[in-house]
């Protein structure tokens, strides 16, 4: 018996590009079977060129494998009967299937959730869309970059007020995130299957994910207010929440919620003891009323220290605050190095790649990472397990059903 959360699940992945298929690695991650069903072309995003981590990157795939690491790969052609008929033997084996084709693909093809859930009712059906599957928008192609970033609020937020276009999100931003969730949503299906022997159908859309993500500003345009872009500089309120600019222009972000706790003794560690009895600065009231008096101060303080001398001086005080890294920074980042946030990937021809672990970890340990499968590479296995012989696979390959 196998040690991991998902030991013994076994999981059909009908999807592609990196919302969805991002759920099925992180299941793989801990101990799910996870079986990717592709199309003969192949996954779009395996031809995606971008940041040079894609098929620009002059070696592995890292966006590929990232979202496909620890899964076994089979190429059917679905709109073949004989290729439907081997994904219906998949499902049969199956405790999840995971998807991301948009409904009316999958009426089509006979894999609606209502016609599952009568064959499989056992079956956890997990799907993973843009907008949600009701509405007049149920239908629509959504990328994270649509359904999160723009629909979902998030560009409108985060882009400052003086900027003539909203700003750009990263890459896969609202994917990963609603991945996590769709993840989440198949280990509860799990566990109710468990209780109960029925299974689910589990939903996940990057619409849901975006306002779960803005869920304070969705309260205040819920209690009539009219949410906004914040400046990092010294907070909207609090002085002592924001960013601070460096002698040599980097920044330090100081999280002191609970200002009156840690006022006191940040002027005596940074040498200003007297800004502690300043009536303009006593509480945080006061603190408060007297804002930009309080945020110069700061400021000129911050100004008169580099990075680093701030960084070694705030590790005096027990508080909340931390140095604005750039991403670079995180590669060595002790923290990130003592917690395996970042892991390696061994390869058969005795090389290897790093790639962030998931976040979550079972007894202070990360999952062991595994390598995403190349096109179509676990076919034939599959098939045997399935039950097939070499002669019926080879049919199979001349009919086209299989790749």
């Amino acid at each position: 018996m196998g040690s991991e959360a998902f030991d013994g699940v076994r999981v059909v992945e009908l999807a592609q590009w990196v919302f969805v298929p991002v759920a099925g690695a992180l299941l793989a991650d801990w101990g799910a079977d996870v079986i990717r069903v592709e199309r003969p072309e192949g996954d779009p995003y395996r031809g995606l060129a971008t940041q040079r981590i894609g098929t620009d990157g002059g070696g592995v795939n890292l966006s590929v494998a990232l979202a496909n690491r620890g899964k076994r790969s089979v190429t059917l052609d679905l709109r073949r009967e004989e290729g439907r008929l081997l994904l219906d033997q998949l499902l049969a084996t199956a405790d999840v299937f995971l998807t991301n084709l948009r409904p009316g693909a999958l009426d089509r093809l006979g894999l609606g959730a209502e016609e599952l859930a009568r064959r499989f009712p056992r079956l956890v059906y997990a799907r993973g869309h843009g907008y949600g599957v009701r509405g007049p928008h149920a239908d629509r192609a959504g990328y994270d970059s649509s359904a999160f970033w723009a629909q979902g609020g998030m560009a409108h937020v985060l882009t400052p007020p003086e900027r003539e276009y909203p700003i750009s999100q990263r890459g896969a931003m609202g994917d990963r995130n609603g991945a996590m969730a769709l993840a989440f949503g198949v280990a509860g299906a799990l566990l109710k299957r468990e209780r109960t022997g029925e299974g689910s159908v589990v939903d996940v859309s990057l619409l849901a994910t975006a306002m779960w993500t803005l869920s304070s500003d969705v309260l205040s345009a819920l209690a009539g207010g009219e949410p906004r872009g914040v400046s990092g500089r010294g907070g909207s309120v609090n002085p002592l929440v924001g960013s601070y600019r460096t002698k040599d222009g980097r920044h330090i972000q100081l999280v002191f919620l609970q200002g009156d706790r840690y006022w006191r003794e940040f002027c005596a560690l940074i040498g200003r003891a007297e800004l502690a009895d300043d009536p303009r600065f006593v509480d945080l009231r006061a603190r408060g009323e007297n804002r930009e008096a309080c945020v110069a101060e700061l400021e000129a303080e911050f100004a008169r220290r580099t990075f680093e001398e701030w960084k070694g001086l705030l590790e005096g005080i027990d508080a909340p605050w931390a140095p604005v890294q750039a991403v670079e920074e995180l590669l060595t980042d002790p923290q990130v190095l003592a917690n395996d946030y970042l892991g390696e990937v061994e390869l058969e021809d005795g090389g290897s790649y790093a790639m962030p672990t998931v976040p979550v970890q079972f007894d202070e340990r990360p999952p062991a990472l595994r390598r995403a499968p190349e096109h179509g590479e676990h076919t034939e296995s599959v098939l045997l397990e399935l039950g097939y012989g070499w002669p019926e696979i080879a049919e199979l390959k001349d009919t086209g059903a299989i790749a």
